[in-house]
């Protein structure tokens, strides 16, 4: 990048990050459950999940991670132990643990709470083979998880971000189900085309059977490279086939997004003038809005 192309980038992160500041979070008027899947690995899924829960709760609102995928990664990368000896996700969805007993808070938000994964997530697939609502266990725990709060006296949870793992099992299945939203995080090349279609499907075929209400409410461009005509074609093919899901805001390729989980932080928090932090801001923020409009669609749907 020459040097004049690093100050316009400069310019242009500095611009963003004060338009965030300004304008804020606006706050959903109910939690808002968001599955963030992608049946492909390395597109930035979990990089999405976690940066753009960190940037909510930064503004000032309640957000639960729940690491759904046996890696931890989500875990690791909010700093949340997730050792054999830490109760997870997998205790909630095959022991019947309450989500509040095993949600951890954060170092870097007062607001910001993760459900951990650990190496037992693995075997979910396996214990719940035979087990009665199988599929809707996620669901309920986190239905009663926001029930407690409210008896608690607690806050309201404005997001539960779910962080799938890469593929269609029960675990994905769960998070369907519990979600109101699919969120996909996609590199821009012509294979993720092909992976988007199929994934699309799959949440089809889920809402009908399981979740009614499930759509597939948002494509984020991740580890995008503007300078690449193929990027800049797998762009047009998406806008052009889910142009009210595809958000505007694209995140680059970025080697501090990559760097900040060995430091045990998402790039909001580690390096938050970085310009993949600023993208993910940006790209929250966005998130936020649309469920703000969202919001108020339905409302006038509903006078109407």
């Amino acid at each position: 990048m020459s040097g004049s192309s690093i100050f316009d980038q400069l310019r242009a992160d500095r611009s963003t990050l004060k338009e965030v500041v300004e304008d804020g979070f606006p706050r959903p008027e109910h939690t808002r459950v968001i599955a963030v899947a992608n049946q492909k690995g390395g597109v930035g899924k979990t990089s999405t999940v976690v940066n753009v829960a960190a940037a909510l709760a930064e503004g000032g609102l309640h957000v639960l991670v729940v690491d759904a995928d046996s890696q931890g990664n989500a875990s690791t990368a909010l700093g949340v132990e997730h050792d054999e000896e830490q109760a997870s996700i997998y205790e909630v969805l095959v022991e019947g643990a309450r989500v509040a007993d095993v949600a951890v808070q954060t170092r870097f938000a007062e607001t910001l709470w993760c459900v951990p994964s650990t190496i037992d997530v693995a075997a979910v697939e396996i214990e719940l083979i035979n087990a009665s609502q199988r599929e809707s266990r996620m669901r309920l725990a986190l239905e009663e998880y926001l029930r407690d709060r409210e008896e608690g006296g607690l806050p309201r949870l404005d997001y539960i971000l779910i962080d799938c793992p890469p593929s269609l099992g029960i675990m994905t299945i769960n998070a369907f189900v519990a979600a109101g939203e699919v969120l996909i995080p996609m590199q821009a090349e012509y294979y993720a085309l092909e992976g988007l279609a199929l994934l699309t499907r799959s949440v089809d075929r889920i809402a009908q059977i399981h979740n009614p209400d499930l759509t597939v409410s948002m494509i984020a461009l991740t580890m995008f490279d503007k300078r690449t005509t193929l990027a800049k074609e797998v762009e047009a093919e998406v806008r052009t086939y889910f142009p009210a899901a595809t958000l505007t805001t694209r995140i680059p390729r970025s080697v501090r997004v990559a760097e900040a989980p060995s430091f045990g932080s998402p790039v909001v928090f580690w390096d938050p003038r970085s310009t993949g932090a600023v993208a993910y801001k940006k790209l929250a923020r966005e998130i936020a809005t649309r469920g703000t409009r969202a919001a108020e669609r339905h409302d006038d749907s509903t006078e109407a």
